[in-house]
């Protein structure tokens, strides 16, 4: 199994149903497919399609083969697909297809509002792109959490105001900044049953929680707290598709620009070191490149 689910490159091939793009085309992909006419489909959730299936996920997502590739099989590439706009680089192409485009998703699935406050738990790539969702959204303050001054820096640089996890106390610094009532809008982009907790208690009373972080095991939550606050929490993979042509033409406006995000570029075969660097969290995203790319 390959992994990979964040591609752009030129169509080689094309199935003869296939209309929207052709051989020659320059485009980038969504990490998730759909069928476009199911149940979810019809109602715009295309996240939820009967059909759905991850690039370079395993079985468990329908054992597609992943974009760390010379070569990819796209399936539904009417869906899938978008042509890239010209001026527009690989590199910040690349962000429609999920990273820029969960950032997005969860802006307007929390409905954020000109004017409010979000406090966003998590500052990898996902979290500094919700930070500049929001801000574009309209947001007055952003407050950007996290434990690696380095990628503090970098949500200041996108508008944020950074609130160290353990060199501050965040609770106290988001009611400083929000006349003690919390955030309007919390977004939790980590995945962990400690950031979770925090995210409801920095959300304050009948706000909204966006909970992007990925949870792979049974997690606990504080209910009463939940509850005692009235909080309407949405959470989930990203519609990207839903959002794909908007993601996409935002970027090319330069609306939203994640290009700060890629440390490093790389050839495909050195691959095993740019995870290594992740493991140091000594980059953010790095983009690679297969042989013939």
């Amino acid at each position: 199994m390959r992994i990979g689910h964040e591609f752009t490159g030129e169509v080689v091939a094309v199935g003869d149903k296939v209309t929207r793009v052709a051989p020659g085309d320059r485009v980038t992909g969504s990490f998730v497919t759909a069928c476009g006419h199911c149940f979810f489909c019809d109602r715009g959730q295309f996240h939820h399609c009967v059909d759905q299936r991850i690039f370079g996920h395993g079985k468990i997502s329908g054992d597609l083969q992943g974009a760390q590739a010379d070569q990819l099989v796209v399936p539904r590439a009417d869906m899938t697909l978008r042509n890239v706009p010209d001026g527009l680089a690989d590199d910040v192409a690349l962000f429609a297809g999920d990273v820029m485009n969960t950032g997005v998703f969860a802006v307007r699935s929390a409905g954020v509002q000109p004017g409010d406050s979000v406090v966003i738990l998590g500052m990898g790539p996902v979290g500094l792109c919700t930070v500049q969702a929001a801000r574009h959204a309209g947001a007055e303050l952003v407050l950007a959490v996290d434990g690696v001054s380095e990628r503090l820096e970098m949500a200041q640089r996108f508008g944020a105001t950074p609130v160290h996890l353990t060199e501050q106390d965040p609770r106290a610094e988001i009611k400083a900044h929000t006349e003690g009532r919390g955030a309007d809008v919390g977004v939790e982009a980590v995945g962990t049953p400690e950031a979770l907790d925090l995210a409801i208690r920095l959300t304050r009373r009948a706000g909204k929680l966006a909970i992007i972080g990925v949870h792979g095991k049974p997690c606990e939550v504080h209910m009463g707290l939940l509850w005692n606050k009235s909080l309407t929490v949405t959470t989930g993979l990203a519609n990207v598709l839903a959002h794909f042509d908007d993601t996409l033409s935002l970027l090319a406006a330069g609306e939203l620009d994640p290009s700060p995000l890629v440390d490093r570029r790389l050839p495909l075969e050195q691959a095993p070191e740019a995870y290594e660097a992740y493991d140091r969290r000594e980059a953010l995203k790095i983009v690679l490149t297969p042989s013939g790319g």
